[in-house]
């Protein structure tokens, strides 16, 4: 849908930009430079992992392709916080981690409601991940592989439901295919696929794989 003749624009990553292809195609979906551009790091979902080193990386990714950044935590925000830290960025880039603990934050702090608003103003959202896990309707698919994630005292799993499909992510071995089949047959929604060298570029309703190989079919 248009608003004021704008274009909401979705970018959903497995593991950000790390390669060449999909830094180009990012790039070409921007409305102007990097340079010109300022993006909110949030990183609220990788708190709770050990091993941190996909933020670090994907931050380097970001500052050397020009971005004006500023690294965000939604915990512990409330609205009108996150309003003032929100204000005048152009890209909210939304990293990975723990989808339970995201989402939980997402809703404790009115981040969904602030995301809808700012993709309506022309805002681009970027997920990478459990960030990307959060844009679909329900986190459901996020427990399809990896039983046992802590959860965070989450039970109810809609998400924000800013597209509509369900994504699995770090599709890089055969050995996902049989859960991925297992917890697709109990969802109505359909379910897109990526690998870590994948995107997909949502421009409203407009739905394009970026990045290479062909899209994982089940």
């Amino acid at each position: 849908m248009l608003y004021n003749g704008i274009v909401k624009t979705i970018i959903l990553t497995s593991a950000g930009f790390k390669t060449p292809e999909l830094q180009r195609e990012f790039l070409k979906a921007l409305p102007k430079p990097p340079a010109s551009l300022k993006l909110a790091y949030v990183t609220t979902a990788s708190k709770v992992e050990e091993n941190k080193d996909f933020v670090e990386r994907d931050r380097k990714i970001l500052i050397e392709l020009g971005f004006q950044m500023e690294e965000i935590d939604i915990e512990g925000k409330d609205y009108e916080e996150l309003k003032i830290l929100l204000k005048n960025k152009d890209i909210i880039f939304v990293q990975g981690g723990n989808t339970f603990y995201l989402l939980k934050h997402v809703r404790s702090s009115g981040f969904e409601r602030e995301v809808k608003e700012l993709l309506e103003q022309g805002v681009i959202y970027v997920g990478v991940s459990a960030g990307s896990y959060v844009a679909c309707p329900t986190i459901d698919m996020a427990t399809w592989k990896h039983q046992d994630r802590e959860r965070y005292g989450v039970t109810d799993l809609n998400a924000m439901n800013l597209v509509p499909f369900l994504l699995s992510v770090h599709y890089n071995r055969e050995k996902y295919r049989e859960a991925l089949l297992s917890g697709a047959k109990d969802t109505k929604l359909p379910l897109r696929i990526l690998t870590d060298d994948q995107a997909l570029l949502v421009k409203d309703r407009e739905v394009t794989l970026i990045g290479s190989p062909d899209e994982v079919k089940l």
